[in-house]
């Protein structure tokens, strides 16, 4: 997990707010009035496209590889719809997430897929509190926290160290161990490939690197 700074929210999530008896249910496509036709990029596709952008294409929680469209990613209400229906249209609230294993046995769900409407104690766009600084990725490819809340709800709400996830992270790790086993890494360079200097999509599981090159800067300080 990064921290995500939230950008500005669509027009026509604005526009759709304004309008009398509002939620997120109909929260639409526009219709073209001489077509009848919906009209691309406007209502919940507008949504996920701002949302995977600020995100630099990847899910709020694990990282993996999220697109706008609907079959692709989900909206997630941080907090529930459920349990804060005057939030649902709130854009600060609503952030991008992957599939999350739907469909499959609780135990192989996670993400928003898992969450459903729990209440999560931390929040991935709150700049004053950086999720970065709370969290820590093992040798293992598991997530862990010092604090017991964050804890709980990395394995109990979210599912974070579910095996696959687990799996994958330790991959992207392993492949870094290999190029500084080969000596041909500078963590400086690395890094930037990987914390959101550059332009773009982030690489999958980007903040496992950020964690693990941070280190090892600090380590080749003077």
């Amino acid at each position: 997990m990064r921290t995500i700074c939230k950008g500005n929210e669509p027009s026509c999530l604005t526009k759709h707010r304004q309008q009398p008896h509002s939620d997120y249910d109909n929260y639409t496509n526009e219709i073209d009035a001489n077509t009848g036709k919906k009209i691309p990029n406007t209502g919940k596709d507008a949504l996920r496209q701002a949302l995977v952008m600020e995100q630099r294409g990847l899910c709020c929680y694990c990282q993996s590889r999220i697109h706008p469209n609907e079959d692709k990613m989900k909206i997630e209400h941080w907090q529930s719809q459920t349990g804060f229906p005057h939030r649902q249209l709130d854009y600060s609230n609503l952030l991008g997430a992957c599939l999350g294993g739907i469909g499959r046995p609780k135990k192989d769900q996670h993400c928003d897929t898992r969450k459903g409407d729990s209440v999560l104690c931390f929040s991935v766009s709150d700049p004053a509190h950086p999720i970065e600084r709370q969290i820590k990725f093992l040798g293992d490819g598991s997530i862990a926290s010092g604090g017991a809340a964050i804890n709980s709800a990395l394995n109990d709400v979210l599912n974070l160290n579910s095996p696959r996830l687990v799996s994958n992270r330790k991959a992207v790790l392993d492949a870094f161990k290999q190029r500084l086993g080969r000596g041909n890494l500078n963590a400086a360079q690395e890094l930037r490939k990987w914390d959101g200097s550059q332009a773009g999509d982030l690489p999958e599981f980007a903040q496992v690197m950020v964690f693990w090159l941070e280190k090892r800067i600090v380590r080749q300080a003077p």
